[in-house]
């Protein structure tokens, strides 16, 4: 494998939180924020939402953005897609300095072969995202 096609390999095996921001028909919608306290001082944040991918995507890129917000230091935010319960996609963006961040991810690619273009992801998705944040509740 060459150099080009093991960075279009590992750009496209990359991935989503807070507000989604996806070009073109690509939708999502969150649905649910739940916090487990770790300890006296970090909870973890879940946030569950859904993806749709249209069949007719043309669009090659995805990107997630977390607004600027509470997080731990040295804690990454994981990122998990599922589709019909199987794993499809995980990955991890660090957070910035003022708590945002931002995944950029190939949505699909032209086949240079065939000159058509092929989608990464099409349908439902079920996209689950972690953060560490600190611990709110001072019964913990």
């Amino acid at each position: 494998m060459n150099k080009k096609s093991g960075l279009v390999l590992t750009a496209s095996v990359m991935m989503i939180f807070g507000m989604m921001m996806i070009p073109g028909n690509v939708s999502a919608a969150e649905n649910s924020i739940t916090v487990t306290p770790l300890n006296e001082e970090v909870s973890l944040q879940k946030t569950t939402t859904t993806m749709s991918v249209p069949s007719d995507n043309t669009l090659p890129w995805g990107t997630v953005k977390g607004a600027a917000s509470d997080y731990v230091e040295r804690y990454p935010v994981i990122i998990q897609f599922y589709q019909n319960e199987d794993p499809v996609h995980f990955a991890q963006v660090d957070v910035k300095g003022d708590g945002s961040y931002e995944y950029k991810f190939r949505v699909g690619s032209l086949n240079y072969e065939t000159g058509e273009f092929e989608n990464f992801f099409e349908g439902d998705y079920t996209v689950k995202i972690f953060k560490v944040i600190p611990n709110t509740n001072s019964l913990v």
